[in-house]
């Protein structure tokens, strides 16, 4: 009998933001699926107009898998995480450890399937660090719409975190697509917006 899968439906117990009063409480299961998708269309818009060769599907798995870790671990807060390197690299480990307990969940025959998703290249843990700040990004955006000034200075410290990342298709994907979130469902349905 293998348990992977039980403990991947417990991602939606999970929630993040725990440090932040939040308006909306948003879920590790929700967070990880708005990653994939950010993640693949930043694997797409490299590869159409950077001249990239990401492979946008093995991009968006992994980044389903990202944070799944954090079932074992819970979700640790963004300022004590990275508090000071000791913590930052025990986390790390800590992550490690836990992404393979669940890997040993598998059945043999289909750990082996699932390596490129917990340990993927480069590239696409730059992608899948960018997806993450950005859906991080919305949902700054998603709380000081419903007037939660909670967020202001998370808005202003993660824009500034995506910035720095340097990376050419998340910057495209924020100047295409990010303006939006601030609009109504009106206002994203009207076609002249």
């Amino acid at each position: 009998m293998s348990h992977f899968y039980a403990m991947l439906s417990r991602m939606k117990n999970i929630n993040r933001w725990g440090l932040m009063r939040n308006t909306r409480s948003e879920n590790l299961s929700e967070h990880t699926l708005e990653v994939a998708f950010i993640a693949h269309a930043l694997a797409l818009i490299g590869n159409k107009r950077l001249a990239k060769n990401y492979n946008a599907d093995e991009v968006a798995v992994a980044a389903m898998f990202h944070d799944t870790s954090e079932i074992i671990t819970g979700d640790m807060p963004t300022p004590i995480k990275y508090y000071n390197a000791e913590i930052k690299e025990a986390y790390k480990k800590i992550e490690a450890i836990a992404e393979e307990q669940l890997v040993d969940m598998l059945p043999c025959d289909l750990k082996e399937d699932f390596i490129p998703y917990f340990k993927p290249s480069e590239d696409s843990v730059a992608l899948i660090k960018a997806a993450d700040k950005i859906s991080a990004l919305i949902k700054c955006i998603e709380e000081i719409k419903m007037g939660n000034m909670e967020f202001n200075q998370a808005e202003k410290s993660t824009k500034a975190s995506i910035e720095k990342l340097d990376c050419e298709e998340a910057k495209i994907f924020c100047k295409e697509f990010l303006k939006s979130f601030y609009l109504t469902l009106d206002e994203q349905r009207n076609t002249d917006s």
